[in-house]
């Protein structure tokens, strides 16, 4: 049974939190809320990586990472990102194409401190993205941070911080039989959205 039109109302971010709440419940995987992350780097090379979606509401789609990371500098380079969430056992796929912001320092350290301690220190512990000689010269720059910090509240890191992607463009697309899919996509039109069926 295809898609229709009638199956989606007007705001896509609510249609997204549909979708993403069936997910949770009957996709299967581990992690529901695991999206490519798709920036272009500094050299212009396309980048993509796997990354968790921690938040989304009426705004946008909300992520963290390291800031010197491969992604946080192609970031600073071109602010703009798409967004892919696949979900293989219920055949559907949500694209979100968008400029890409900096959170507060609030939003920031709020997420921060939720975060199981290992987490946090190993935030201060990882160079993101340079190389490094060993496995034993990771594990003892974590035990570095593990000593610094004895006793004391880890907070982020000044280069950790979260960023939200603000969406001009979202697509939904659910599997069809032989290829046939169902494709619809919700474009910026001022305060608006524009909504079109899509050939697959």
């Amino acid at each position: 049974m295809g898609l229709s039109e009638k199956d989606f109302g007007p705001d896509p971010l609510i249609e997204f939190s549909r979708w993403l709440d069936k997910a949770v419940k009957e996709a299967g995987q581990p992690n529901p809320n695991a999206m490519t992350l798709c920036t272009v780097g500094e050299d212009g090379w396309p980048q993509g990586r796997i990354v968790l979606l921690k938040g989304h509401d009426a705004a946008g789609f909300v992520f963290y990472t390291n800031s010197r990371s491969e992604k946080g500098q192609a970031l600073a380079a071109h602010p703009r990102a798409e967004l892919v969430f696949h979900w293989d056992k219920l055949g559907r796929q949500v694209r979100a194409r968008g400029e890409v912001q900096p959170l507060s320092a609030a939003e920031t350290l709020a997420y921060f401190v939720s975060r199981p301690r290992g987490s946090r220190l190993a935030a201060w512990a990882s160079q993101q993205s340079q190389a490094v000689e060993s496995r034993e010269a990771m594990e003892a720059r974590l035990v570095e941070q593990e000593r610094r910090f004895t006793d004391k509240e880890v907070e982020p890191p000044p280069h950790w911080w979260g960023y939200r992607l603000r969406p001009w463009r979202v697509e939904f697309w659910q599997e069809g039989a032989f290829r046939f899919h169902d494709r619809f996509a919700y474009t910026r039109d001022g305060a608006a959205w524009k909504f079109t069926r899509l050939y697959p």
